[in-house]
């Protein structure tokens, strides 16, 4: 079962060949060697990380058979041996998920694009990338479901495309990128210099006593009903995506608009909520969620959610009659930490609270740690461009900020029928346009 991801059907039709198989460990996985979630973990079970690597066609990409790209896999699965296992729920303590290192394994998917590269990014819907990855999400087969898929496509200019799903489950976005980084570095032929970190970091107890919980519950995600073996959220309405780019010249002209110089995650953020409380009018959501993401140097495991979940209220007035900057400001002084809470009410629950945090209201990620353009292949062959998004987002929808030099993007994951009301108040009060993939 997947995602719907709403791509062009001519061209799914490019996309053929598809082929699968299955890659473990190196070495066998003790039979008793368990992974623990941590509450956080668990909050984000009903989400999933999608990325897609694209590269030029070269002498190197090209002499790169499948054997070649599944051998450093073998190391690779050993340091992150729990992403080969399987979900079991634990006997006791109510049914808690957790993995059984069973060394089931990553699953590999072949396949070819009667396309070129440039036709590929030059096409105008942006959702087409999710051809390029699996969509496949854990359940109803639980105890069967991969966590890890990775897609080889290749262009019929010989270009190569790497597609990547991950369950947010395992960890996030960083997390799940500095996982692949490692394979490529594997494939490079450059086995890790340094001392890698734990595979987690000390897990932070809940520490919020149930009763605070029933006064204080967190706004930043909204508890639905268990999900039972198919964690999967209930969407109401159809998802698409609005990619837009931002030069960094239009970023500065927007920082010189407010009082003071805010941040670019925050400026953007408020053009944003700024637009969407417009396009929904009587809908404008006064209330919405941040995401942050621990960056590489910050974090104290090789997995798991690092991750700050917040809260950010516009009670005094309204998000489409203020300025942007005003939001920025706002977002910047009245953001709520709900970490804690959000992990209290899921341990509070074993672990078996089903929450949804992309989308519960409408959420703004920071994806500027993110290290996307960090998977290199043999020789030194770097993307020319990626795409990344989150699957399983609430309703409410879901903006991800990415960071850059030259230019900024922002990918906004909303119902279907917003996406023409918000790209008509972008344009007309920002000069932002919907944007093609652009090269890097």
């Amino acid at each position: 079962m997947g995602v719907d991801s709403r791509h062009d059907e001519t061209a799914a039709a490019t996309v053929y060949g598809h082929k699968q198989s299955t890659v473990v460990t190196a070495s066998v996985t003790g039979d008793d060697t368990v992974y623990e979630f941590s509450d956080l973990d668990l909050a984000m079970k009903m989400h999933y990380v999608r990325a897609v690597w694209y590269y030029r066609h070269s002498p190197t990409i090209d002499a790169l058979s499948i054997v070649d790209l599944k051998l450093p896999m073998f190391p690779w699965l050993d340091i992150f041996y729990p992403v080969t296992g399987r979900i079991r729920r634990a006997e006791d303590g109510g049914g808690r998920p957790r993995v059984k290192c069973n060394d089931c394994g990553v699953r590999i998917v072949e396949a070819k694009c009667a396309k070129s590269l440039d036709e590929w990014l030059d096409a105008a819907n942006a959702n087409n990338w999710k051809l390029l990855v699996p969509d496949k999400v854990l359940g109803p087969d639980l105890q069967f479901s991969p966590f890890v898929y990775v897609q080889f496509t290749k262009f019929k200019c010989g270009g190569l495309a790497i597609g990547y799903s991950w369950a947010h489950v395992l960890g996030d976005p960083v997390s799940a990128a500095d996982c692949i980084k490692l394979w490529g570095q594997l494939l490079s032929g450059y086995p890790p210099t340094h001392p890698l970190l734990p595979l987690r970091g000390p897990q932070t107890p809940a520490g919020i006593p149930a009763k605070h919980l029933q006064c204080s519950p967190p706004l930043s995600v909204k508890q639905v009903e268990q999900a039972g073996d198919l964690w999967l959220v209930p969407a109401a309405r159809k998802m698409a995506t609005l990619s837009v780019h931002i030069p960094e010249s239009k970023l500065e002209h927007l920082q010189s608009r407010a009082p003071s110089k805010l941040p670019p995650f925050e400026i953007l953020s408020a053009v944003l909520w700024h637009c969407l409380a417009k396009a929904r009018a009587s809908r404008e959501p006064r209330l919405v969620s941040v995401c942050r993401y621990a960056a590489s140097g910050e974090r104290t495991g090789l997995l798991g959610n690092e991750l700050r979940v917040s809260a950010v209220a516009a009670a005094d007035a309204s998000p489409a009659e203020v300025g942007f900057a005003e939001l920025a400001s706002l977002m910047l002084e009245r953001e709520a930490d709900e970490t804690k809470l959000v992990e209290a009410l899921v341990g509070g629950k074993s672990g078996t609270a089903d929450v949804v945090v992309y989308g519960a209201n409408l959420t703004f990620v920071d994806v500027e740690g993110v290290d996307l353009y960090g998977l290199e292949l043999k020789g030194g062959q770097r993307p020319v461009h990626v795409d990344l998004g989150i699957d399983g987002v609430g309703d409410e929808g879901a903006v991800l900020v990415f960071g850059g030099t030259s230019r900024r993007r922002v990918e906004l994951i909303l119902p279907e029928d917003e996406i023409l009301k918000v790209s008509e108040v972008l344009d007309k009060e920002f000069d932002m346009v919907e944007s093609s993939a652009c090269l890097d």
